[in-house]
């Protein structure tokens, strides 16, 4: 009997895409819109949970819904073309596909925009879910089958050891190696330039 194909889920913000220059620029425009001070800067040096959990250091709680809802009413017109590709994010997908495997895209940003991003960069995974966050992002990795998730912060860790799948983390966003291998992930990789040679020695390996 043929195996399952492998299904492997990849966070998106600092993972596949560097989001920095365009959260930047629409936290700058929000500023600008609202009035309220909002430390760009800073705010991009922590991106992975949810936007609600950053826009509550700038804005008063109960003002927060509605801030996040114009954040994403903004963000297509100013973000999206503003983020580029990680390096080695397109040849980490057309490793999976080559290997006969499935992609998938599991990220705490606004499903909408998420595959915006994804349309801008043509880049193009099997399944794009949004909207969860650390340990609900297993919700979404046990409803495909992903025994793999890869992702850049801890919140991604324990997203994939929730959901049963190996953590293969990716130094490249907010939380340094040691953190990312503190917080229990099994692969820890410089950046996805490092992941088809992973993947390749990872499909090649005897498991129970």
């Amino acid at each position: 009997m043929a195996p399952m194909a492998l299904t492997i889920g990849f966070d998106l913000d600092m993972t596949l895409i560097d989001s920095r220059p365009g959260i930047r620029a629409c936290y700058l425009a929000l500023s600008e819109r609202t009035g309220a001070y909002i430390d760009a800067d800073l705010a991009v040096t922590r991106l992975g949970p949810p936007l609600a959990e950053e826009l509550v250091n700038w804005f008063p709680a109960e003002q927060v819904p509605a801030m996040a809802d114009l954040y994403r009413e903004m963000y297509p017109s100013i973000a999206v073309t503003a983020s580029p590709a990680m390096a080695g994010a397109r040849e980490a997908m057309d490793a999976v596909r080559a290997s006969g495997g499935r992609t998938m895209v599991v990220t705490a940003k606004y499903e909408p925009n998420a595959k915006l991003h994804l349309a801008h960069l043509g880049i193009e995974p099997d399944v794009v879910v949004g909207d969860l966050w650390a340990e609900r992002k297993a919700q979404a990795l046990r409803e495909y089958g992903a025994s793999v998730y890869v992702g850049d912060h801890t919140g991604d860790v324990r997203g994939a050891r929730t959901a049963g799948a190996l953590s293969v983390a990716v130094a490249t966003g907010p939380c340094p190696a040691d953190e990312l291998r503190a917080a229990g992930a099994d692969v820890v990789l410089d950046d996805l330039a490092a992941f088809p040679a992973w993947l390749a020695g990872y499909r090649d390996a005897p498991r129970a």
